[in-house]
């Protein structure tokens, strides 16, 4: 597995590019109750640093289409935004054209939010952390960025596979397949999943290597928590279900299943 950052950035782009409609498999975006839920906490965070400091400086990591920039900035924060693939940029440039409190900045090796020595009072990654090989250094390097006070949130990442029990794998990959089975790309979906069930991946092609985490078994999610709680004063996990099919999305809640989480670190402790 290569670590290049200049080919994860292109496959990125070919993934998501012109015309790519970001809704259509990513359940945060399309399903509201799961949709909702994850504004209200992003808003409740831009809230509480305003009580904090009387502003908010926020920075969001591969924003897509700005689904979430738009409430970040409705609140008045100050929003830096990274975007990785060129045609996602080129649609956020004409989404915040006339708002100045949005800063945009092409991702083009992953770095871009390294490019400077801005600090930040909120950092989000909102289906980011998965896309990323080596996410827990990735995150560290964030939280530099983080003032005193300041907070880190992450969302809609799937849980680390080891520690979750065949059943509720099981489940998840049946939703899936249900989901699959109306979309119009069935096939390159069936041969995806194949290759993923023989562990082999194509360095090449996106279907598997943007979505980074069936390479290497999900996303520590206890790894990141013990590295938020060495920095804030105190951290949450929240787990949920989260799959593309609606009504499946709806019965899994129901049930309380989970495969997927949020992780969010408050009042970030004085600098070393």
């Amino acid at each position: 597995m290569t670590s290049d950052r200049p080919v994860m950035a292109d496959l990125q782009e070919r993934a998501h590019g012109t015309g790519h409609d970001y809704d259509a498999g990513s359940p945060h975006l399309r399903h509201p109750r799961l949709r909702n839920e994850i504004i209200a906490r992003i808003r409740a965070l831009v809230a509480e640093q305003y009580e904090r400091r009387g502003s908010c400086r926020v920075l969001e990591i591969g924003a897509g289409h700005g689904s979430f920039t738009d409430h970040i900035a409705a609140m008045g924060a100050q929003v830096t935004v990274t975007e990785m693939s060129r045609p996602s940029l080129e649609h956020l440039e004409a989404r915040f054209a006339y708002n100045p409190s949005v800063r945009l900045l092409y991702d083009a090796d992953g770095e871009a939010a390294f490019s400077d020595d801005a600090e930040y009072d909120l950092v989000l990654c909102i289906s980011v952390l998965h896309h990323i090989p080596d996410y827990l250094t990735f995150v560290g390097r964030t939280l530099d960025r983080i003032t005193p006070g300041g907070a880190f949130a992450s969302f809609q990442d799937p849980l680390w596979y080891p520690r979750r029990s065949r059943l509720n794998k099981g489940a998840d990959k049946a939703a899936y397949y249900v989901w699959r089975l109306g979309q119009r790309n069935i096939v390159q979906g069936v041969a995806t999943r194949a290759r993923r069930l023989r562990g082999r991946y194509d360095e090449g092609n996106p279907a598997d290597m943007v979505e980074y985490h069936v390479v290497r078994d999900g996303v520590d999610d206890a790894a990141l928590e013990q590295l938020l709680e060495a920095e804030f004063r105190s951290t949450e996990l929240w787990t949920y279900w989260s799959t593309q099919a609606p009504l499946l999305q709806a019965g899994g809640s129901r049930l309380g299943a989970r495969t997927t989480f949020g992780l969010t670190g408050r009042d970030r402790l004085p600098k070393q």
